[in-house]
């Protein structure tokens, strides 16, 4: 069972050698697991690998001090690379440094502004299907490192396996990661095997380059050029990061800051843009890594992940490149089976469940995994769900007539939320030809929500008129009173 954050902070951790060597380690294996993910995404957006492992200490150091989420691991990401690769291929890579600080602005004025209270409208079934489309995406690009390699590619992938998944049975104090990492390579090293590697995925130079040169006028034209991408980056990042923080909240059982989050990662991508040069936002992938395999929960682990990568970009950057990439995509394949909501996908679950929730993680699972793009994945299934919950409570509005004793007045009480979906509904509720000429509508169950609502009362009322009966609204709370007295004969 995950210990509460209030319970295991910083201090306590720096007091522990044990609690102080488990966020370390965590931080180690997570920072190696960075690599080949943050070099792929490198040349998604059309960047040196060397800009984007630089910008990715940058933004996983500052996160770790300023970001809402303890233990979230934050780099250059795939879904931001995959905005900025447009940008860069049509107009040059001296346009991403104005485009990741425009981009760091909006994130900020997001967070101050506390709308990522938004989030609490993401519902389950998309979160699900986020999940789900997430280990499906981290599995299949791991594929190709093991998938048609030699037969020792997949010996070595079976020791990896073998040393991830047994290997906690009997040893839990050293993360089964991390040895697996170190085996595989020292298997490779002292043997003279041949197997791809970290360095064939990219320059391994070693020391760090230099603060960021501004290459373009900061004129309108340019403003034309990036303020499209500096949005991408802004609200995609801001989306993945915010989503991530969510499900790290579910599996430690600790709550997060997300309005702190979303203006640190603000800060963090100006600074990576002027050092480093890409902005980032939360790997999901590597967070997993971090804080279920590694049990890490508080700060340090990302500290501990960011000064490892910055000395495998630096000092060890030789020893880096003979990592053999089969090794890192074993354990990624056991992070992507790990993410994956397997109760979700169960027969009997999915025999329990509304039709229109399984659609939309489904369709949230389909659009992420065709588009590559966990955000618009997001937003396509957030857009289902709003159409299919107002279907729903569309049709939930009840009107029950009563007939007077002496036949001169009808009483109608309605029942149901009035928005723009159920006023609709409530048009067809009345006998206007037959009804005689006092009709009376009780709204006491019922709440007037948008200028639609009035709308239709109005409707209601007109039509009544035309067959000569008069209509009495009463039961109306005061503030769907005061809403529908402003708005009453003025709508058209």
């Amino acid at each position: 069972m995950s210990q509460p954050t209030e319970d295991l902070t910083v201090s306590r951790v720096l007091r522990s050698p044990v609690l102080l060597t488990r966020e370390c380690l965590a931080g180690v294996i997570t920072a190696l697991a960075l690599i080949p993910e943050v070099i792929s995404f490198s040349v998604i957006a059309g960047v040196d690998p060397k800009v984007s492992l630089v910008a990715s200490v940058v933004l996983c150091l500052t996160l770790s001090l300023l970001g809402g989420r303890p233990a979230m691991v934050t780099a250059a990401a795939g879904s931001v690379a995959l905005v900025i690769g447009p940008m860069v291929h049509a107009h040059g890579v001296e346009y991403i440094l104005p485009a990741v600080i425009l981009g760091g602005v909006i994130q900020i004025l997001f967070g101050l502004a506390g709308m990522a209270r938004m989030m609490r409208y993401i519902p389950r079934s998309v979160m699900i299907g986020f999940v789900n489309a997430l280990g499906i995406l981290i599995f299949f690009a791991q594929v190709p490192h093991v998938w048609g390699q030699s037969g020792l590619v997949w010996v070595l992938f079976a020791v990896t396996l073998a040393i991830v998944l047994l290997l906690p049975k009997v040893l839990k104090s050293v993360p089964s990661p991390l040895i697996a990492i170190v085996v595989v390579t020292a298997i490779a090293l002292l043997m003279g095997y041949r197997v791809p590697n970290v360095g064939d995925e990219g320059p391994m130079s070693a020391g760090l380059p230099g603060f960021t040169q501004l290459l373009v006028p900061l004129n309108v034209q340019t403003l034309q050029i990036v303020w499209p991408t500096a949005l991408s980056i802004a609200f995609v990042g801001l989306m993945e990061s915010l989503l991530t923080a969510k499900l790290v909240d579910d599996i430690t059982d600790t709550p997060s800051s997300k309005r702190r989050e979303s203006w640190g990662l603000g800060i963090a991508n100006i600074l990576a843009g002027f050092y480093g040069g890409i902005a980032g936002c939360a790997m999901i992938g590597q967070t997993i890594v971090n804080v279920e395999l590694g049990k890490a929960r508080t700060r340090v682990s990302t500290v501990a992940a960011g000064v490892v990568l910055l000395l495998l970009v630096t000092g060890l950057s030789k020893l880096m490149a003979q990592i053999p990439m089969v090794v890192l995509a074993g354990i990624m394949m056991v992070v992507a089976v790990k993410t994956l909501n397997w109760h979700s996908l169960q027969p009997a679950t999915l025999k329990r469940m509304p039709w229109s929730e399984t659609l939309v993680m489904l369709l949230t699972v389909a659009v992420t995994v065709w588009t590559g793009n966990l955000a618009i994945g997001v937003l396509m299934g957030v857009i289902l769900a709003m159409m299919l919950f107002a279907r729903r409570i569309a049709h939930v509005i009840q009107a029950e007539r009563q007939l007077g004793e002496d036949g001169e007045q009808v009483h109608y009480t309605v029942r149901g939320p009035l928005f723009f979906a159920s006023s609709n509904d409530l048009f067809e509720h009345f006998d206007y030809a037959h009804d005689p000429a006092l009709v009376t509508i009780d709204l006491t169950h019922a709440q007037i929500w948008d200028a639609s609502s009035v709308a239709a009362l109005d409707a209601i009322e007109y039509r009544y008129q035309r067959h000569g009966a008069k209509v009495t609204f009463i039961g109306l709370d005061n503030r769907s009173s005061d809403f529908h007295r402003r708005l009453t004969g003025t709508l058209g």
